[in-house]
């Protein structure tokens, strides 16, 4: 069946206002704890503008305004765009007013982690504001989670992986549960291994091995701490394979061919799962073959057709 021909599958939908809590009940005496919250954000310097329950699960969570100085970003999320930042600093500073408040846990020694607005704190900083309005959640856990709903700025591969490892690597000093527990807050176990490579080689291809590592790495059983372990000894794996497919590449070129896919091209022609219809694959296996084939690959037996033939780049950006 041709692409064109399959049928999307659809989402399913809840019924019409079947979830969550009416208008009218997000409001009212908040538990102790909320309660307690709210006075130390008072203790802090802030204000506490509401209290109330959101609107799906119920939660109580807090509308505050939060002293700029004391409110840092999580330091295991992506790292800043200058850039962004300064499309953010414009937009606030034409319009005078700030609209988009951040979502903040309470932390130690009196500040306040964002798990989600980084380029926002720092156009304020920039913009010289005393404070910022946040919501202000009471479980510090919930952090761990919002990468998932992180949309200030979109990800690519490279800062969604680096976002993540650092993540892992905050939550194994604190937890050592089996990893494949942190599947919803990691998202994918190949962002985790990628995540690692990127912090040896800034400029490492991970783009050119996610679709395969999406079929063959998988969370692990073992405790958080160990599994990291482990993936390192995978980082290492992939960046060997890296550094022999990039051998290739200028073999390539050495014959004169020149194309932006030649890394994809390459890539491809040593993937052991190209042609098979498996689902799921073993990783050592996997990266072993593609090992054994990058040592073999043989730059005078390729034609420029062959590249030609070979179609665009691996989906992903870096």
């Amino acid at each position: 069946m041709s692409p064109a021909k399959r049928s999307k599958k659809k989402r399913t939908s809840a019924p019409a206002a079947s979830r969550g809590l009416d208008a009218r009940r997000l409001t009212g005496p908040p538990p102790a704890a909320v309660e307690a919250l709210a006075r130390t954000i008072e203790e802090d310097g802030g204000a506490v503008l509401a209290r109330y329950r959101d609107p799906l699960g119920g939660h109580w969570q807090l509308l505050a305004a939060l002293p700029l100085s004391r409110v840092e970003p999580t330091p295991f999320q992506r790292d800043l765009s200058e850039a962004h930042v300064g499309k953010v600093v414009r937009a606030i500073d034409k319009l005078g007013r700030y609209l988009d408040p951040i979502i903040a846990v309470p932390a130690s020694d009196g500040l306040y982690w964002s798990p989600n607005g980084f380029h926002r704190l720092s156009a304020m900083r920039e913009l010289g504001a005393k404070s910022i309005v946040a919501l202000v959640i009471p479980e510090p856990e919930v952090a761990h989670h919002i990468l998932l709903l992180n949309t200030e700025k979109a990800h690519n591969l490279r800062e969604r992986a680096i976002e993540v490892v650092r993540l892992a690597e905050a939550l194994a000093v604190l937890d050592d549960r089996p990893e494949v527990e942190f599947e919803t807050e990691f998202e994918e176990a190949a962002l985790v291994t990628l995540g690692l490579c990127y912090q040896q080689d800034g400029r490492f291809s991970g783009s050119a091995y996610h679709p395969i590592l999406r079929r063959c790495d998988r969370f692990l059983r073992r405790s958080l701490p160990d599994a990291l372990m482990e993936r390192r000894l995978r980082a290492d794996k992939l960046l060997e394979l890296n550094a022999l497919v990039n051998a290739a590449v200028a073999a390539l070129k050495a014959k004169g061919m020149e194309s932006p896919y030649l890394k994809a091209f390459v890539v491809a022609r040593i993937n052991p799962l190209r042609f098979q219809r498996k689902p799921t694959a073993d990783f050592d296996e996997t990266i072993d073959k593609m090992l054994g084939s990058a040592r073999r690959f043989d730059a005078g037996r390729i034609r420029s057709d062959q590249i030609a033939r070979s179609g665009g780049p691996p989906s992903g950006e870096e």
